[in-house]
């Protein structure tokens, strides 16, 4: 399998293999988030937190009409999410690894997305308010796929709610995130491209996604696989 890496930057500590302590996974829907926080998990014997999806009572509602429920779903997602990462921090989150499957900015992402302009007003002074005070991951894996291929997992996953996701939706959520992390500069950077792997079935794809994940020391840096198949 050959595959291409192209580092952003080239420090010398690099070469050192430490796993960071608090690694957050992020990326649009259908992009394999929940599975690779799982694989690390298991790897780097962490800790896993999960967001906590499938406790919105308005998501289903919001896929359904996404105008009249946005702002409700977008509300109790922030909320949700602050309060399980006020009790990370609360609690021992630096004895012990991390791994966490998303960060609060996605929160933020969708929200520019799908609310209007008075409500992103309202939320914007809600986010300013808690977002601050939490603590940041030593190490953000951005993973990105082409939307087709984004369109594809997500119907094979089969959940009842996103069968009214549309590959246009796709494509402005992908965009959403590229701009944002094309700016980001808040902690040390992994983004991959996993449009042509799979790390779940593939053993060696998930080995060769670790290694870069363990080299990882500052500033931003790029992985771009040829593919597996």
């Amino acid at each position: 399998m050959e595959k291409r890496f192209v580092p952003a930057y080239n420090y010398p500590e690099m070469a050192e293999q430490k796993i960071p302590r608090y690694i957050a996974i992020e990326g649009p829907i259908g992009v394999g988030k929940s599975s690779l926080a799982k694989l690390l998990s298991q790897k780097f014997d962490s800790r896993l937190i999960r967001e906590e999806v499938a406790n919105n009572p308005f998501m289903e509602r919001f896929y359904e009409s996404p105008k009249k429920y946005a702002f409700q779903t977008q509300l109790f997602f922030l909320l949700s999410r602050y309060r399980q990462q006020r009790e990370l921090a609360q609690g021992d989150l630096f004895q012990e690894g991390i791994v966490c499957d998303y960060i609060m900015a996605k929160d933020k992402i969708f929200a520019l997305i799908n609310l209007e302009e008075d409500e992103i007003m309202l939320y914007e002074s809600i986010y300013k308010l808690l977002v601050p005070t939490l603590a940041k991951p030593d190490l953000v894996i951005y993973l990105q796929a082409r939307s087709e291929v984004l369109l594809s997992r997500v119907r094979k996953r089969g959940v009842d709610y996103e069968r009214n996701i549309s590959l246009d939706y796709l494509k402005t959520l992908s965009d959403a995130y590229n701009e944002y992390f094309f700016h980001y500069n808040e902690t040390p950077l992994l983004i991959v491209n996993t449009s042509e792997i799979d790390f779940v079935e593939s053993s060696r794809d998930l080995e060769h996604l670790i290694k870069e994940v363990k080299s990882v020391k500052r500033g931003v840096q790029h992985y771009i696989p040829l593919g597996s198949r």
